[in-house]
């Protein structure tokens, strides 16, 4: 009998979670796949019950080590215990539970509307699962986006091999320990391989990959799964999120909505406002409004705050450091404390279009704020960049909120807030042009991971119309069936008679 995950967590929390994650070599993913195409083809993740017990186990994994998860983001990102529950396992949970509770509907075959032609017949959309999937999670948030996919492979009937991020090391080896304890071992596995060696895993040849991440190793995910004409989601964060800061709006809650969404897990989020575009009108206030919720936030040394975070590692702690220091000018906060990968909130002034900052995805705790002089520049400015994950607008002029949604082009919008629109299970998610292709949540993860078949169930008893088909042909059957594509104008269905 294995050892229980607690038991084996509290072992492991005294060293192993210390050391980087234990590699899974391609040998080893091999296998898996091997053990996972077999347990596929078997049909044993395709009936009802098996996919609702295993998404109650989730749930169940989720809820009995929710102090383990808060321990390991902890060690990776120093997430405080707050943002761990509500944005990462509540999340998580909240997706299994919904699935759970929709999936009988999810799962029954689509009637389609009948004409005259299907009077007799049986035309069905029946969603059946793809098979193997592969799904890359990110280290930003390393439970959501690696079991928020899953949960709508597990719901549509596949086997999935779940791939953590390297960078996130201790939430990935508890990810890699416990889902074997709750999940069945055939159907679902966990690797720890690097992002280095993606294109390799990609190449083994999955039924779909889902990926999550920046947009160069999702190019090189891509690129791997075109040789293998593998169809892939892509949810990336190569996109600069911008979020308008009209001159008419609730300056106070514009500020703490911008704040918190921008600050949280200490900036390193896909979905949160990249820079903000405020009118010259309400610049003055909106920084002061922005003082106000840092401190009110995280006190006057956000370094000692039990509610700020730290940077995953070095390399991005100098890479945004670097970014900061070449870019408009620091109007609060800018500290950095390497030994802690501490860098403080951070708000820049005077940015302008061609500073380093406004090149690539701040994934840090910074903050640019530039100014335009109207609507009309704003909408200019961005759609003249690559399309972003999300666009925010904040305003009271509902004018304004139109336009910005459709004039602009984005995985996804949200006035007046930020973030909110990617967490709800009944709104799709994902990217468009640069920051990606395909959605999830709720019943759009089952539709990504499904195929929806087609299905005609005919009858034969109309066969003295269909026989104007068959050769040899006359043009007398020719003008009939011509006659009655005409009538299709007007009548739907005619045309079909054959």
């Amino acid at each position: 009998m294995s050892t229980p995950p607690t038991r084996w967590f509290k072992a492991l929390r005294g060293d192993r979670l210390e050391e980087p994650c234990m590699k899974t070599h391609l040998l080893e993913c091999m296998e898996l796949l091997k053990r996972a195409r077999a347990a596929f083809q078997a049909g044993r993740a395709f009936d009802e019950s098996f996919r609702r017990v295993q998404l109650e186990a989730l749930v169940r994994m989720l809820v009995e080590h929710e102090c383990d998860f808060v321990d390991a983001l902890g060690r990776d990102l120093h997430k405080p215990r707050f943002e761990t529950v509500v944005s990462e396992l509540i999340l998580v949970k909240n997706e299994a539970l919904h699935a759970i509770n929709n999936l009988k509907k999810w799962m029954e075959p689509q009637q389609v509307e009948r004409n005259l032609t299907t009077t007799l017949d049986e035309c069905l959309v029946v969603c059946e699962p793809l098979g193997v999937v592969l799904i890359v999670g990110a280290w930003c948030s390393p439970v959501q986006l690696c079991l928020v996919p899953m949960v709508g492979a597990i719901a549509a009937g596949n086997c999935v091999i779940l791939n953590p991020s390297e960078c996130s090391s201790h939430t990935s080896e508890l990810l890699h320990h416990l889902i074997p304890s709750y999940l069945d071992n055939e159907c679902y596995h966990v690797t720890l391989a690097g992002v280095n060696d993606l294109t390799e895993i990609v190449d083994l040849k999955f039924d779909h990959v889902f990926f999550t991440g920046n947009r160069e190793d999702g190019g090189r995910v891509a690129q791997a799964a075109a040789h293998t004409l593998t169809p892939v989601t892509l949810v990336l964060g190569g996109g600069k999120n911008p979020c308008y800061v009209d001159q008419q709006c609730d300056i106070t809650t514009t500020a703490r909505r911008i704040t918190w969404a921008r600050f949280h897990n200490a900036g390193q989020s896909m979905v949160a406002p990249d820079y903000v575009l405020c009118h010259a009108e309400a610049k003055a206030q909106l920084l002061q409004a922005l003082r106000c919720c840092l401190l009110q936030f995280y006190g006057s040394n956000p370094q000692e705050s039990r509610s700020f975070g730290r940077i995953v590692n070095l390399e991005n702690l100098h890479r945004t450091t670097d970014l900061l220091r070449r870019s408009g000018k620091v109007a609060v906060g800018g500290q950095v404390n390497e030994a802690d990968k501490y860098i403080a909130p951070t708000i820049l002034s005077d940015v302008i279009d061609s500073d380093p900052i406004m090149q690539q995805e701040v994934f840090g705790p910074v903050l640019p704020i530039l100014t335009v002089n109207s609507i009309d520049e704003a909408i200019s400015f961005i759609s003249r960049r690559e399309k972003p994950l999300c666009v925010y607008a904040y305003s009271s002029n509902n004018k304004v909120i139109s336009r910005l949604m459709s004039e602009t082009s984005s995985g996804s919008f949200c006035s007046n807030d930020s973030v909110l629109q990617s967490l709800m299970v009944v709104l799709p998610f994902g990217g468009v042009g640069a920051s990606g292709m395909g959605s999830y949540h709720g019943h759009y993860s089952f539709d990504t991971f499904s195929h929806r078949k087609s299905c005609l169930l005919r009858n034969t008893c109309i066969e003295c119309v269909t026989y104007l088909r068959y050769p040899p042909y006359e043009e007398h059957n020719l003008s009939l069936m011509t006659w009655a594509s005409s009538l299709s104008q007007k009548s739907q269905g005619w045309c079909q008679i054959l």
